[in-house]
């Protein structure tokens, strides 16, 4: 590796984050899940304009998914061998090309192949983006400026693609990905060449335990099968609870605002010292939200309860990850963290359904949530306690 890599966060000196990174960061980790954070806009646009059925519907983004979670597999042989310089212009090249060609196909199963393409190399630099923020200092502030731009992106592209498809089609949204990574293409220039493990001398920190890295990976499952299982079957709680589907949409739209002001707290209030105890607040203020969806809510429990559900689940994500990356010796673990997070999004949904067709009611699935959260809180405070200082008998003396 060059001198130019970065260091192992388990056992580096503390390094700051350029401003170049971070803007890398940012930008292909919002640009990369485009179309899963524009879901809504392109699914009606894919029935409308193609005639998809649901089901085709449903493949199509599990495709994207699935494909993006897929990139841990081949990460875990280039991280340590490929200059990661390389592998984002290869990904990029490939995202651009693989958008380019999906908005010039005319049939659902070459779109298909075309999505799994483009969502392997957008997983990838996914996983740069991860990775390069567990590297740097206040990784939790970085982590809450990656989750901020997803999310501005994703509002962005929700309010202007139902314009661009009147006039474009399916198309527009394809041909705006593609023109986005083309115009950050400089930026892989702020990447990092890979991990060096820092000089011995910089710190007497050992590597994590094994246990304690499976504890954290375990709590970011379980926080995304609790937050992907509420937030996909949300708007049918309301409904059973007999509000509008006008007065729902815009109990979520509004929801989705205080998502990115809770990102926006987390990238203000991410001080290392802090990180703890603000991830423990924000896991009960996540756990409250749960609960008060519970027996049928009104339109004011049910507005409440989606605006803080939506707020703490951005907040508590960026110091939870921030907690893993610390415990990351070789990059390894975050690049792992890009399939938990795929695998979670996955199950949640999968399990609700379940539990709503075998209960006939939202009952179980919010008690199924519920427990998954607080599960999660525990397993990420057993990974993420400060071990115990080596006892010294020369200091005892």
């Amino acid at each position: 590796m060059s001198s130019d890599a970065f260091s192992a966060p388990a056992q580096r000196a503390v390094l700051p984050c350029p401003p170049k990174l971070l803007i890398a960061i940012i930008a292909f980790a919002a640009i990369a899940p485009g179309v899963l954070m524009t879901a809504p806009a392109i699914a009606a646009q894919l029935a409308a304009e193609w005639r998809l059925t649901p089901a085709q519907i449903g493949r199509l983004f599990a495709c994207e998914l699935g494909a993006m979670s897929l990139a841990t597999l081949p990460a875990w042989w280039w991280m340590s061998r490929i200059n990661w310089r390389r592998v984002a212009w290869l990904a990029a090249g490939v995202f651009l090309l693989g958008n380019l060609a999906s908005a010039l196909v005319s049939g659902f199963g070459p779109l298909l192949a075309l999505r799994f393409i483009a969502s392997l190399a957008g997983g990838t630099l996914m996983i740069l983006c991860i990775t390069c923020a567990a590297g740097v200092s206040n990784a939790s502030r970085v982590y809450a400026c990656w989750v901020l731009g997803q999310l501005a992106l994703g509002a962005i592209g929700l309010l202007a693609l139902p314009p661009l498809f009147a006039q474009f089609g399916l198309m527009a949204v394809y041909l705006l990905l593609a023109a986005l990574m083309l115009c950050c293409l400089p930026l892989i220039a702020a990447f990092p060449d890979g991990y060096r493990p820092a000089p011995q001398t910089t710190t007497s920190r050992r590597p994590a335990p094994v246990a304690r890295k499976l504890c954290a990976v375990a709590a970011v499952l379980c926080f995304y099968i609790s937050l992907s299982a509420v937030w996909t079957f949300i708007g049918n709680i309301g409904a059973a609870a007999g509000l509008s589907a006008v007065h729902g949409g815009q109990v979520l739209a509004i929801a989705t605002l205080f998502g990115i002001a809770g990102a926006g707290i987390a990238a203000l209030t991410g001080d290392h010292r802090q990180r703890q105890r603000l991830m423990v607040f924000g896991y009960l203020l996540l756990l409250t939200s749960i609960m008060l969806l519970f027996a049928t809510p009104q339109l004011a429990r049910f507005a409440a309860a989606a605006v803080l559900f939506k707020f703490t689940w951005t907040f508590v994500l960026p110091f939870m990850l921030a907690a893993v990356a610390g415990l990351d010796n070789n990059g390894k673990l975050m690049n792992g963290i890009n399939l938990v997070i795929g695998g979670g999004m996955a199950i949640g949904p999968l399990l609700a359904g379940y539990l709503l067709q075998f209960f006939g009611g939202f009952g179980a699935l919010l008690g199924g949530a519920l427990s998954c959260a607080l599960l999660s809180l525990l397993l990420i405070s057993l990974a993420s306690r400060a071990p115990r200082a080596p006892f010294n008998k020369e200091s005892a003396t």
